[in-house]
């Protein structure tokens, strides 16, 4: 069964960056979405972007991440800046509609 597979996580401090990578085969036509699960919480979507570009972001993040994508790699991506301790969490991407099973996400943790 066909799963993203998220990649680019790991330990930032305040104010940091990183970027996240999301590869889902036969993606490029979807509207694709990145969520992120803290713990004890639910998965909320943070960022989705339209096949043609279009992008809808949380209030929470705006300003501060861009979702992009390569449509011929099948590839979405998550450019985080200026993080802080509230975006810790595992994030995973999926498509918005007929979505794939589940993949194991990547954790990011923001903490000095």
């Amino acid at each position: 069964q066909v799963q993203p597979v998220e990649s680019g996580g790991g330990l930032v401090q305040p104010g940091g960056s990183l970027r996240l990578s999301c590869a889902l085969s036969g993606s490029s036509f979807s509207v694709m979405g990145w969520y992120r699960q803290a713990p004890g919480k639910q998965r909320e979507l943070v960022a989705r972007i339209g096949s043609g570009g279009d992008t809808y972001y949380v209030d929470s993040v705006k300003g501060r991440f861009t979702i992009s994508r390569n449509n011929a790699k099948n590839t979405v991506y998550l450019q985080m800046s200026s993080l802080k301790p509230e975006d810790t969490a595992v994030y995973h991407c999926n498509r918005i509609y007929n979505q794939a099973s589940w993949g194991q996400g990547t954790q990011v943790t923001v903490s000095s």
